[in-house]
C-alpha cells in the first residue's frame, strides 16, 4: 500500500502564519497563451514559462531571506515516506489570489471534479529546498478540508531553479548562484497501479505541474538532487 504524506506537515517545518507579508514576494505578471502539455489528460500537466526566470529567481531569494528550516520523517518502517528536504510555510492569501489570477484561473475553466469547480488557491504556500542528496521517496499527496465545502483537489509545483531554454537565459544577472546552475536530477516521476512510470519530468525554471490528489493521486516522488540545488514553489488548488 503507497505511503500516503499529511500535509498538514511536521512540527520542526518553519512557518510564517497569520500575516500577509507585503512587498517580500516579486510582482507576477499575467501570463496570455499559457502551453499546457498534458502527460496523463487532465490528471497531469505541466505549463512551461507560468513564471519568467527572473520571477522565479527573485522567489527563491524572498525564501531564502525568510530562512528554511529541516523537514525530515521516519521513513516507510513508520508509515511514512521517506523525506529528507528542506521547507518553509506561509500563509498569504494575497499571494495566493495573485498566482491564481496570473493563469492558473483561465486552465481549470473545463475542468470538473465531482460537480465541484477550481475556485482559487490554497493560501497555505510552500517552499521547499533539495540539496545534493535530498529526495522526497514516493508518496500520495491528501486532499485537504478547507471547510465551508472547500477541498484541495490538485497539487501546484511551481519549479524555481532547472535548466533554462536559451530564450529566459537572457536579463538573467550573470553573477553565478544556486537558483541560475544547471540542476541535475531532482526529477518528480509518478507511477501507475503496477509501479511502471507514468512521465519523469526534470525541473524547468519558472515551469508549473499539476496532478490530481486525494484518493486519484498517482504515486509519485522526487528523486535525489545530484548536482546544485532545486527550489520549489507548493500549493493546491481549490474547489468547491
Amino acid at each position: 500500500m503507497a505511503v500516503r504524506e499529511e500535509e498538514r506537515g511536521k512540527a520542526k517545518r518553519k512557518k510564517t502564519m497569520g500575516k500577509e507579508m507585503d512587498g517580500m514576494w516579486p510582482r507576477i505578471k499575467a501570463k496570455k497563451d499559457l502551453q499546457i502539455n498534458h502527460l496523463k489528460g487532465n490528471q497531469l500537466f505541466t505549463v512551461p514559462n507560468f513564471l519568467t526566470a527572473a520571477e522565479a529567481k527573485a522567489f527563491v531569494d524572498a525564501a531564502e531571506a525568510i530562512g528554511f528550516a529541516h523537514q525530515g520523517s521516519q521513513g516507510p518502517a513508520k508509515g511514512e515516506a521517506y523525506r529528507d528536504n528542506d521547507r518553509i510555510s506561509v500563509s498569504d492569501p494575497v499571494l495566493a489570489k495573485t498566482i491564481w489570477e496570473s493563469g492558473l484561473k483561465s486552465m481549470f475553466d473545463d475542468i470538473e471534479l465531482r460537480g465541484k469547480i477550481a475556485v482559487g488557491l490554497n493560501p497555505n504556500i510552500r517552499f521547499y529546498r533539495y540539496k545534493v542528496g535530498q529526495r522526497f521517496g514516493q508518496h500520495i499527496d491528501e486532499s485537504v478540508n478547507l471547510g465551508e465545502g472547500h477541498r484541495t483537489q490538485y497539487t501546484l509545483l511551481i519549479y524555481l531553479s532547472g535548466d533554462l531554454c536559451s530564450k529566459t537565459r537572457h536579463g538573467l544577472d550573470k553573477k553565478q548562484d544556486s537558483s541560475t546552475h544547471s540542476l541535475v536530477g531532482g526529477e518528480t516521476v509518478f507511477y501507475d497501479e503496477r509501479r511502471g512510470i507514468v512521465a519523469e519530468v526534470a525541473p524547468v525554471m519558472g515551469m508549473a505541474l499539476l496532478h490530481i490528489h486525494g484518493d486519484r493521486c498517482m504515486l509519485h516522488e522526487a528523486r535525489a538532487v545530484i548536482k546544485n540545488v532545486k527550489y520549489v514553489l507548493r500549493s493546491d488548488m481549490v474547489f468547491a
